[in-house]
């Protein structure tokens, strides 16, 4: 993945477009018209570069201010002298950064004594910005659920079972797990057939947080060592996040289940429940890929199946051991 980016660390004048218009800032608009219609523009004018006699870039001109300018007035006078220029050292990256940050729809790409030399439009900032999202979506998704997308890419199909079949074993192992405790509470769902009724939204609440919670986690961990200080940290604020995931969605859950069967007990059950599994389950969305990344293991590959195996066999044990202490 990192090698199929690494075209954004490439200087920008590489990319830059030469199709530019440069005006002299002692031009009059109707000058500066004829000058425009005597050269050939290039497919996307959104601005115009006023320059001075050394050919150094001194302001910028939309296009809707000079048509809608009286022809006698000078360049001078219309035009932008705040100029944000990227400097033709920096990085496709540094470029796309400025266009989020100022929102403009082009900018002026400039040598070190302040000529312009080419320009970078919106175009560039949205197709780079949709290829690389697009791309790592696109892995991301195959390493949460266990795999590479570069070593299926060209797999034949034994190849590609042998890539994938290891991750499925662990969502069979985790699901038979959760099965079987299913069983050996069989008596406390007889007791409260209304358990068995949000038992899938339960484990859903608790794969929803899992997943949220291991994705943030594995990006952090791109950019940094995981450390027992950072992980105090990071465990207080998931923990403070989950407290308040959980009592809100138990809230919900809870109120839905005394409206329809007007029954307390079974309502605070559940709704108890869904706040322990949605704790434990932002936990062991930090504290998987943490532990894998500490034991030089890919955590984008591994945390997606043992993640979800584990946050619902702890989800049931939650729900029904709650239920059983209860009712």
């Amino acid at each position: 993945m990192k090698q199929e980016i690494t075209h954004i660390h490439q200087p920008v004048s590489n990319v830059a477009r030469k199709d530019f218009t440069r005006l002299r800032k002692d031009l009059t608009v109707q000058r500066a018209l004829e000058a425009i219609r005597e050269e050939e523009l290039g497919e996307k004018i959104v601005y115009f570069y006023v320059v001075d006699e050394q050919g150094v870039l001194v302001g910028v001109l939309p296009t809707r201010r000079l048509l809608g300018a009286r022809p006698d007035q000078k360049l001078s006078d219309l035009m932008v002298t705040n100029v944000v220029t990227v400097p033709e050292t920096a990085t496709v990256l540094d470029a796309c950064e400025l266009f989020v940050v100022y929102k403009f729809l082009a900018f002026p790409v400039v040598d070190d004594q302040g000529r312009i030399t080419g320009i970078v439009d919106v175009g560039f900032f949205t197709d780079e910005v949709f290829d690389i999202a697009e791309r790592e979506r696109l892995d991301e998704l195959f390493e949460t659920i266990g795999f590479h997308i570069s070593q299926v890419r060209d797999a034949t199909p034994a190849q590609a079972f042998r890539f994938r079949f290891p991750w499925l074993i662990t969502t069979i192992a985790g699901g038979s797990i959760a099965a079987l405790l299913a069983g050996f509470f069989e008596m406390t769902i007889a007791r409260s057939i209304i358990l068995a009724f949000f038992l899938t939204l339960v484990l859903g609440l608790g794969e929803s947080v899992a997943m949220q919670s291991m994705t943030v986690t594995i990006q952090k961990l791109r950019h940094m060592e995981p450390t027992f200080a950072w992980y105090s940290r990071t465990f207080l604020h998931e923990l403070g996040t989950a407290f308040l995931l959980g009592a809100a969605s138990g809230t919900i859950v809870g109120l839905i289940i005394l409206l329809w069967d007007g029954a307390f007990l079974p309502a605070f059950s559940v709704g108890m429940s869904i706040l322990l599994a949605i704790c434990f389950a932002c936990i062991l969305g930090l504290s998987v890929p943490a532990l894998l990344h500490r034991l030089d293991l890919d955590p984008k590959i591994s945390s997606g199946p043992v993640t979800l195996a584990m946050a619902d066999i702890f989800t049931l044990l939650f729900y029904f051991g709650v239920a059983t202490l209860l009712l």
